[in-house]
């Protein structure tokens, strides 16, 4: 086994758990490629996604008691803080592993650091879910774990398809919103006599779109985002939502309390306290949950593109794909503590599936399916592509708004591969994978 520095390192740049391995019920994440959506569901195949669609969904009231068991055995706390949960060890939070290392704190050599560093766009920030109730309507949160989708548009990374249902994400829901305060001074629920219009003027003349996208309004004034030169102010950028989720995500009393002082309910946001009156509150509230929306953009798959006719080795592959991407979640055990990542020896709720794309014989190995038989990753799937492959178009058709249900893109959680990457995987496999 190697040194620690080295082995904390490989699993900070190798875990990150909005971007974990994944499994259904056929292959762990390889699948076929996500079929192309029906006129009437806009896209979306997933019940799930239909049930995330409408805040107002009825839903089970959940059991906080069982969320509490699922957040610990999804291991939530490994990104997020405010889980109700132990911090996770130093060595495993995979946020605060990329953090120390753009901060210059991590023991490692500094020809590495600077390697790092170069390359270190994922995770450096993401949201807590400290006081998830007093910020967050519960069946939003529980249509959101059931059908994820991108909130935050300078944020690189997004929330993953985890693996479960609509009652665990009801219990999750439940134990996140457990604790939330009635505060006397929390104005009433109605923004009767607010002004939406004097709302958007406000929005504009305060700057919050120098933080905000507000995708679906027209004709605010472009604002360009503050430089992120200070740790606080990318954080506040990275992790402003779009606002055009505000008003299914939050109740419109939550909303005017949260412009009013963010800090008193979520202590240690990076979201400012702007000056303002309670009157002025309202009515950027009014604007935010009743300003016209344009419907939002649809999606679009990159074209596949044709097989290479020049030689592709493993090397090129290793170096452009696996090595900066799948590895995040694909690792050797023996880099990083035994923790291969959750798509090799199990983690955030996935089961173990021995998939190492390491080394040229690991991923020669393949993956460990439910029968605890060893399936090759080349061999070829429903849809007729390598399931490898499939797995990397599904991620495509995720970010389109076509999530298979039956299919976990790869990599999970981050942005999908270009075409010519995909491109470049796939036509190493045709060519009989040489080293």
């Amino acid at each position: 086994m190697r040194a620690r520095p080295l082995l904390a390192a490989l699993l900070a740049l190798a875990s990150g758990a909005a971007a974990c391995s994944s499994e259904d019920a056929r292959a762990p994440g390889l699948a076929a490629p996500a079929a192309p959506p029906s006129a009437s569901d806009g896209g979306a195949t997933a019940a799930a996604a239909a049930v995330a669609a409408s805040p107002a969904a009825a839903a089970p009231p959940g059991d906080p008691a069982h969320g509490q068991r699922l957040v610990a055995e999804l291991q939530c706390n490994r990104c997020h803080d405010g889980t109700g949960q132990a911090p996770a060890p130093r060595d495993a939070h995979c946020v605060q592993c990329h953090q120390d290392i753009a901060a210059g704190r991590f023991q490692a050599p500094a020809a590495a650091m600077k390697r790092w560093n170069e390359n270190l766009v994922q995770l450096r920030d993401v949201p807590s879910l400290a006081a998830a109730g007093d910020r967050l309507r519960r069946d939003w949160i529980r249509g959101f774990l059931l059908a994820p989708r991108d909130l935050r548009p300078r944020l690189h990374a997004t929330m993953p398809r985890l693996a479960i249902g609509p009652e665990q994400a009801s219990d999750i829901a439940a134990y996140l919103t457990r604790d939330r305060r009635e505060r006397r001074d929390r104005p009433a629920t109605s923004l009767e006599g607010a002004s939406a219009a004097r709302g958007r003027e406000l929005y504009e003349a305060k700057g919050c779109g120098t933080c905000h996208a507000f995708t679906g309004v027209t004709g605010l004034s472009a604002v360009a985002p503050v430089k992120p030169m200070e740790k606080e102010t990318r954080a506040a950028v990275a992790l402003a939502p779009d606002l055009r989720h505000a008003r299914d995500r939050s109740e419109p009393a939550d909303l005017v309390a949260w412009v009013l002082d963010p800090g008193a309910i979520k202590p240690g946001t990076p979201m400012p306290q702007v000056p303002m009156s309670p009157a002025e509150a309202r009515d950027i509230a009014a604007f935010l949950v009743t300003a016209p929306l344009a419907p939002p953009a649809p999606g679009s798959v990159p074209e596949r593109l044709p097989l290479l006719s020049r030689r592709v080795t493993y090397e090129e592959v290793d170096r452009r794909v696996f090595r900066g991407t799948c590895r995040h979640c694909h690792s050797e055990p023996d880099y990083a503590l035994g923790d291969g990542g959750p798509g090799n020896t199990g983690g955030f709720g996935f089961k173990p599936r021995g998939l190492n794309l390491a080394t040229y014989e690991g991923i020669a190995a393949g993956y460990v399916d439910d029968q605890g038989e060893r399936r090759s990753v080349f061999s070829r799937g429903p849809g007729g592509a390598p399931r490898l492959v499939a797995a990397l178009l599904a991620r495509q058709a995720e970010e389109a708004g076509r999530a298979d249900p039956a299919a976990r893109g790869m990599p999970l959680g981050l942005p999908a591969l270009g075409a010519e990457e995909i491109q470049l995987v796939e036509s190493w496999i045709a060519q009989g994978r040489p080293q």
